[in-house]
């Protein structure tokens, strides 16, 4: 019955994240929810496909609104963070990656805290810097879908982005990304296919919790949610880096 229950809760934060509803911290919270039943490899990869299936949902809301320079910039770094986080998976012992998640997932936070003060920094773009933003957010997604907080960092940074360019960028960047990570994941016999299709009913709760936030998006106070969030995956995070 709690794994039942936990499943369910990875599938609503998964559709609220995708909807626009709390940004990227309801998913940073599903993998160290997972971890806390399952291998934490098993983990990241039975959280991807319904990663998947969510993207369909937020790129319908946000198609065509990204900045194409900036994907362009950003996508071939992100691929090679990809593969290097896949390979990381597949290497890494079980305990040593939940201390991994803990302290990726923490940085994260810190990330999410400090981001409202990039925006009125005095900044020169520079092309490497897309570049570091790019592998960084490909291999922290990959190895613990926390790959926001660079990625959010660097278009903070950038000259007139409106919200809706920022959110249908992210919302490209990362579907790629996602999508990206299923031939090495599958290469390195990382997906519990038994297990995948024993969760099949998960997909159902993701389409009325991305409609959900969408509904919510406007009417509840962002900040709050946020917050409500974040404390429960900074108490996760602090247990899997210190008591793993």
């Amino acid at each position: 019955m709690e794994e039942i229950l936990l499943y369910a809760i990875v599938g609503i934060l998964v559709g609220l994240s995708k909807g626009g509803l709390g940004g990227p911290v309801p998913v940073a919270l599903t993998v160290p929810l997972m971890t806390l039943i399952i291998e934490p490899q098993i983990a990241v990869a039975l959280v991807l496909p319904l990663l998947i299936f969510a993207d369909v949902f937020a790129l319908y809301f946000y198609w065509r609104r990204w900045d194409r320079r900036l994907i362009v910039l950003m996508l071939a770094p992100g691929l090679v963070g990809v593969a290097l986080g896949a390979l990381t998976l597949h290497i890494i012992d079980a305990v040593t990656l939940k201390r991994v998640i803990g302290g990726l997932t923490l940085l994260a936070l810190a990330f999410k805290i400090a981001s409202e003060r990039f925006a009125a920094l005095a900044y020169q773009p520079r092309h490497w810097h897309g570049y570091v933003a790019g592998w960084a957010s490909g291999f922290g997604s990959t190895l613990a879908n926390v790959g926001a907080p660079p990625f959010t960092a660097y278009l903070l940074l950038q000259p007139k982005m409106t919200p809706r360019r920022f959110i249908g960028t992210t919302t490209l960047f990362f579907a790629v990304m996602n999508l990206s990570k299923v031939p090495g994941f599958v290469a390195l016999g990382l997906f519990d296919y038994e297990r995948l299709l024993s969760i099949a009913w998960v997909f159902l709760l993701i389409p009325p919790a991305v409609l959900a936030a969408r509904y919510l998006i406007d009417r509840i106070n962002q900040r709050v949610f946020e917050l409500m969030m974040m404390i429960p995956l900074a108490a996760l995070s602090l247990y899997l880096l210190l008591f793993s």
